[in-house]
C-alpha cells in the first residue's frame, strides 16, 4: 500500500490536499506552526497499537488524529443537539382616555392579581412543524412584565416586555397567542419580537383582547408577512383555519358585545310592531324583497311578530364585532358630527315641540329668522334640551343665547347671496357639484321612456315634447343637441312613481315623480330647461303628467320654483336612500362580513381591504338604530316617510349584480383556478 493510500485510510477517506496546507492544518485541529504536528491528545491503547503498525509501514512523520475529529469530518456526521436561547418581545397596549369608576376599580384589581399569576401570557408559534409531534413548534410561555407597576401610567400607549425561551431549530415565528387572565379587556396594538437571526418580527394586532373569563380560547395574531392559502407555511395552516372558524361562529345564540363573530341576517329589526301597527315594517332581504345582508345580532323576536327581531334603543348599544366598534376618538368625532346633522335636519320637529309659538314654518322668511335670530325656546325647556342632548355644547357654533334662543350657522351659500338658491344657475350647479352629483346623465333618447309596467303605470312615453325645449337650445334642433351631447337629465320617474299614492296619503306629504332636462350652454354651464311632474294615472283620461318650463311671468315663476323644489325633494331622498345608504353602506356590509369569514388576517387581499372596512359595521348599526328605523330620522324628515326603505329596496333590484358584472374567467383550455 502506498503512503498516500495509507494516509487516506487513516483519515477516514479525507485526502490531505487542497489549496493551502495551513488551512488543512486548522481544519484538522493541528498547531498553526507545523504542517503535520497535532496537539497532544490521549490516545487509547488500541489506538496506540494501530499507530505503531502505521509507523512501521510508513516511513516519515504522520499526524495523530483524534477519533472525534475523524467522526466530525466524515461524510455522515451526527446531528447537533439543539440549544436554547432567549428572544425579547416589545408589546404596545393602548390605554382608554376615559374610564368609569367600575373600570378603574377592575384595573387596580388586575394590577394586584397580576403578581400572583393572573396575568397576560404570550407564546410564540413557528412557521415550521415539529417532525416528531407533527404540531407547530412553540416557545415556552412568557408573561408580560411590570403590568402592576405601569397600571397607573396615563400615557396613551404603554409598552411592556416579555422574554421567550426557544430552541435553536425553532425557525421563524409566524404567529403569537395571547391569553388574558385579567378581568378587564385591553387593546393590544402591536407586538415586536427581537432576537432572531431573521431580524425583528412584527405583529400588527389592533384588537381588543378579552378576559379568559368571558372568552376561554386564546387569541391568535399573525405576523405582518402575507400568505395566500396555498403558500401558508405548514406551522400556520391549522391556526389559520381555527381563527376563521372562531370568526364565523355557529349562527346560534344572542351575541355579546365582547364577541368577535361575523354572521349574516336580514333587515328584520327596523320596525317595532310591539308599539303599534304604525311601526310595522317589512323585512328587507330574501326573495320577497331582495336587499343586502346585515350583521347578525341574534336578539330575541318581537312578541307581536316572531319574524321581527326585538329592537335595542339608545343609549343601549347595538351588537357589532368588538373590533368593529368605534375607538374613543372616533366615537367623539362621530357623535358630534351626527348630533350636528340631526339638529339641522330636525329643525321643523324641534320648532314644533319646543318653540315658544309652537308653529311649523309658514314661509321662507321663517327660515331666514332661524339663522338671524335663532329659535325662541319655551320657558323652562332649555334645561330639558341640555339633558336630552348632552353633547350639544360640543358642537361648534351651535349655542344657546342668554335670551333662550337656539342659533344655527348660516349656510355659506346664503352668507354670500341670500337669494342664490332661487336662481336656475345655482340649481344646475348643484346637479353636478352639490350633495348628489351622481344622478345626472346624458340624454340619449328624446323623449325619455319609462321601464315600468304600462298596464299598471300607464303609457311609457314622457310628456316632454320638442316644443317644450326648442326655445332653450341656443338655435339647435333636438336631434342636433343630442348628437352634440348638449342635453342631460336627472330622472326620478321610475323610482318614485310606484310609491306616490302611498306617500301622498300620509299627513303633510306631497310628492311627484320628476324628470329634469338640462342644456349645456356655450359657456360650459348647465341650464334647466324643462321639468316633468308625474303622478300615477287615476283613470284612462286623467292628467297624470305635466311639464313646467322656465317662466315668462310672475305666476309662472312661482310654479317653476315649486317644480324645482319637488326635484330637490326627490334628489335628497334618492341621494340618502340609494346613492349614500344603499350603494355605500348597505351593499358593502355583506362584503365586509364575507371578508372576515373567508379571508385570514394574513391574506394579502384582506390586508388591503381592512383599513377601508373599519367602522362601517358600527356606522350601519347606528343607522338601523336611529336613522333608517321606523319613525327614525329618515322617515321623519324625508318626503317618502315610512316607505323610505322600500324605495331603497326597489332601487336595489336594478342595482349592479356580482354575477352579471364579474370579471371574465379563464377558459377551459387555459386550465382551472383563480385568476
Amino acid at each position: 500500500m502506498s503512503k498516500m493510500a495509507l494516509t487516506i485510510e487513516i483519515m477516514g477517506g479525507r485526502l490531505i490536499d487542497g489549496p493551502s496546507k495551513m488551512s488543512m492544518s486548522r481544519g484538522l485541529g493541528m498547531a498553526k506552526k507545523s504542517e503535520f504536528l497535532a496537539s497532544p491528545v490521549l490516545v487509547p491503547l488500541q489506538g496506540r497499537r494501530r499507530q505503531e503498525r502505521v509507523r512501521r509501514a510508513v516511513k516519515g512523520p504522520v499526524a495523530a488524529i483524534r477519533e472525534d475529529i475523524i467522526k466530525a469530518n466524515s461524510y455522515t456526521s451526527l446531528p447537533e443537539k439543539a440549544v436554547r436561547f432567549k428572544v425579547r418581545a416589545l408589546v404596545t397596549v393602548r390605554n382608554k382616555h376615559r374610564e368609569d369608576l367600575k373600570e378603574t376599580i377592575v384595573k387596580q384589581l388586575d394590577a394586584l392579581t397580576d403578581n400572583i399569576g393572573r396575568n397576560v401570557v404570550l407564546q410564540l408559534i413557528s412557521t415550521e412543524v415539529d417532525p416528531k409531534s407533527k404540531e407547530p413548534k412553540r416557545s415556552r410561555e412568557a408573561a408580560l412584565r411590570d403590568w402592576s407597576k405601569k397600571s397607573n401610567i396615563k400615557a396613551e400607549r404603554v409598552h411592556y416586555t416579555a422574554e421567550f425561551t426557544v430552541d435553536s431549530d425553532f425557525g421563524v415565528p409566524g404567529a403569537i397567542t395571547v391569553s388574558n387572565k385579567h378581568q378587564r379587556e385591553f387593546f393590544l396594538e402591536t407586538i415586536t419580537i427581537d432576537g432572531f437571526a431573521c431580524g425583528p418580527v412584527h405583529f400588527p394586532c389592533s384588537s381588543w383582547v378579552q378576559s379568559r373569563k368571558h372568552h376561554p380560547s386564546e387569541r391568535i395574531f399573525f405576523s405582518n408577512k402575507p400568505y395566500l392559502p396555498s403558500e401558508t407555511p405548514a406551522g400556520l395552516r391549522a391556526l389559520r383555519e381555527k381563527e376563521l372558524r372562531n370568526l364565523r361562529g355557529d349562527g346560534e345564540g344572542v351575541r355579546k358585545m365582547s364577541d368577535r363573530i361575523y354572521d349574516f341576517d336580514v333587515y328584520n329589526d327596523l320596525g317595532n310592531p310591539d308599539k303599534g301597527n304604525h311601526l310595522v315594517r317589512p323585512t328587507l332581504g330574501g326573495k320577497a324583497i331582495p336587499y343586502p345582508r346585515r350583521c347578525r345580532t341574534g336578539r330575541l323576536p318581537m312578541d307581536s311578530d316572531t319574524k321581527a327581531e326585538s329592537r335595542v334603543e339608545k343609549p343601549t348599544p347595538l351588537y357589532v364585532p368588538r373590533d368593529e366598534q368605534f375607538e374613543e376618538s372616533k366615537q367623539l368625532t362621530f357623535s358630534n358630527g351626527r348630533l350636528r346633522a340631526v339638529l339641522h335636519t330636525l329643525i321643523p320637529a324641534i320648532k314644533a315641540s319646543i318653540s315658544a309659538d309652537n308653529q311649523d314654518f309658514s314661509s321662507f322668511s321663517d327660515i331666514d329668522v332661524l339663522y338671524k335670530e335663532g329659535l325662541l325656546l319655551k320657558v323652562g325647556l332649555q334645561d330639558e334640551i341640555w339633558k336630552n342632548l348632552p353633547l350639544l355644547k360640543a358642537v361648534s357654533k351651535m349655542q344657546e343665547s342668554g335670551e333662550g334662543q337656539l342659533k344655527y350657522d348660516t349656510p355659506k351659500i346664503l352668507s354670500r347671496d341670500k337669494l342664490a338658491w332661487l336662481r336656475d344657475d345655482e340649481f344646475a350647479r348643484e346637479a353636478v357639484s352639490g350633495i348628489n352629483p351622481v344622478s345626472i346623465e346624458r340624454l340619449r333618447v328624446f323623449p325619455p321612456k319609462s321601464n315600468l309596467d304600462p298596464e299598471i303605470y300607464g303609457p311609457l312615453e314622457s310628456a316632454l315634447k320638442e316644443e317644450h325645449i326648442l326655445g332653450h337650445l341656443n338655435g339647435l334642433s333636438v336631434s342636433q343637441a343630442l348628437e352634440e351631447n348638449k342635453l342631460f337629465m336627472i330622472d326620478y320617474h321610475d323610482i318614485y312613481l310606484p310609491f306616490l299614492d302611498r306617500i301622498n296619503a300620509l299627513d303633510g306629504r306631497k310628492a311627484y315623480a320628476t324628470r329634469t332636462l338640462f342644456f349645456l350652454t356655450p359657456l360650459g354651464t348647465l341650464k334647466p330647461i324643462a321639468i316633468e311632474l308625474s303622478l300615477p294615472p287615476a283613470g284612462p283620461n286623467s292628467r297624470s303628467k305635466r311639464v313646467v318650463t322656465p317662466p315668462v311671468d310672475a305666476t309662472g315663476s312661482w310654479i317653476w320654483q315649486l317644480a324645482k323644489a319637488h326635484v330637490c325633494s326627490n334628489d335628497a331622498s334618492v341621494h340618502q336612500l340609494v346613492h349614500h345608504w344603499l350603494r355605500t353602506h348597505a351593499s358593502l356590509e355583506p362584503f365586509i362580513l364575507a371578508a372576515h369569514r373567508q379571508l385570514s388576517a394574513m391574506h394579502p387581499v384582506f390586508k388591503l381591504l381592512d383599513p377601508h372596512m373599519r367602522y362601517t359595521l358600527e356606522i350601519n348599526a347606528l343607522a338601523r338604530q336611529n336613522l333608517i328605523n321606523g319613525d327614525g330620522v329618515i322617515e321623519s324628515c324625508f318626503t317618502p316617510g315610512q316607505y323610505s326603505m322600500e324605495i331603497s329596496a326597489a332601487a336595489y333590484k336594478n342595482f349592479w349584480r356580482f354575477r352579471q358584472g364579474k370579471p371574465p374567467c379563464r377558459s377551459h383550455s387555459q386550465g382551472h383556478g383563480s385568476t
